[in-house]
């Protein structure tokens, strides 16, 4: 009976788009709690704060929700259709996150998880709660407890037949449901995606700091980019594939399924020129339904002068100056930086001589000193 009800469930979630469904139980993620707490004491979850506030829930599903008896974790495919490795060398043009360029993956997929969990419980009769992305579970650990894949020496999933591109989902149930076979690790000796990392964010396999991650400084970050970390942004403007991208599972991930999250043509390579002439209307018509939006114009902007900064591309001078007048003190402090990075003694000493004798924000008279070594527009005269 009870195997009558996940295949149909599993019929359902494939006619929906989702590439993997496999269940596993809540008991089944004994360490996670403690490598969580871990990473909590070595300060690797940066400012996400809410990670130590929800780490007891995160720990255990039973924590979040005594009810559970089953976890059925779904995976939906979205490889990209080419190397977004190879975006990177293009210096005219923005690197957004593979899993950025389309809708929210929130929206598309919990609409979808709500019709397999009504279906599981119809079938049950026992109650379901649905999860993306949104409450304190930890859906990797439990993806690989459930045989989806298993979590690679980047901290991701990884699957035998989607490589490293799984968005997930959860249905948590108050069923008994019959279990899959967790994934066992095959990355071996395989260290690609800890090498290819442009600011070295792994300090051991397995392990992250969000500090030191392009993914967390261009989304979470609130405030200057640390300036150690600048020039490896390269033109990366929302989030970071390259650990992701570089797995050698991700050969069977364009075979695997048919059906595949798509990104939007205007966000593949948008020109930094096109996106440094975003105003806040602009920007929200622009990214309207993305997931970009959601960092807000200051902090998009940050990111797109640095990219530009790191562009070598003189004509986007112009543009970047403009940004010396913005209201945002973080903007204006990545204006002054990238403007100094596309000149040379020239450029500064005309940047040193345009600074605003106005200027409060401790931030960006320091951006200021940085590239002029001086204090203020009295010492310029």
């Amino acid at each position: 009976m009870a195997e009558d009800i996940l295949k149909a469930a599993r019929e359902r979630a494939l006619r929906l788009g989702f590439a993997a469904f496999r269940v596993t139980a809540p008991e089944r993620v004994p360490d996670a709690g403690a490598r969580l707490r871990q990473a909590i004491a070595d300060g690797h979850h940066a400012t996400m704060d809410w990670l130590p506030e929800t780490a007891d829930r995160r720990s255990d599903p039973r924590a979040l929700w005594p009810e559970v008896r089953s976890v059925v974790m779904l995976g939906f495919n979205y490889g990209p259709e080419t190397d977004p490795l190879a975006l990177l060398e293009r210096k005219d043009r923005a690197s957004i996150s593979v899993y950025s360029r389309n809708r929210d993956y929130h929206d598309i997929l919990k609409g979808r998880l709500k019709e397999v969990a009504g279906l599981i419980a119809r079938d049950t009769g026992a109650e379901v709660k649905v999860f993306v992305d949104t409450a304190p579970v930890m859906e990797k650990p439990l993806a690989a407890s459930a045989g989806l894949g298993w979590q690679g020496k980047h901290t991701n999933l990884v699957s035998r037949d989607y490589g490293s591109w799984l968005f997930l989902g959860a249905v948590f149930s108050a069923a008994d449901l019959p279990l899959d076979e967790p994934e066992r690790d095959h990355c071996g000796s395989c260290r690609a995606c800890l090498d290819i990392c442009p600011t070295k964010a792994f300090p051991a396999p397995y392990r992250l700091d969000a500090r030191r991650c392009i993914s967390y400084l261009t989304i979470e970050h609130d405030g200057p980019i640390p300036h150690e970390f600048r020039k490896a942004m390269g033109n990366r403007i929302y989030g970071c594939d390259d650990c992701l991208a570089v797995c050698p599972w991700n050969k069977f991930a364009e075979v695997a399924a048919e059906q595949k999250l798509r990104a939007r043509a205007d966000l593949e390579a948008p020109d930094i020129a096109d996106l440094l002439a975003l105003n806040e209307t602009a920007f929200r018509v622009r990214f309207c339904g993305s997931p970009v939006k959601r960092i807000g114009r200051d902090r998009f902007i940050r990111n797109v002068l640095i990219a530009a900064g790191n562009s070598a591309m003189e004509e986007l001078a112009e543009q970047v100056r403009q940004h010396l007048a913005d209201p945002s003190p973080m903007v204006r402090g990545a204006a002054v930086w990238a403007l100094a990075r596309l000149g040379g003694p020239d450029r500064i000493e005309d940047l040193a001589g345009r600074l605003p004798p106005d200027e409060k924000d401790e931030g960006v008279r320091d951006e200021w000193r940085r590239v002029t070594g001086r204090e203020s527009a009295d010492e310029i005269g």
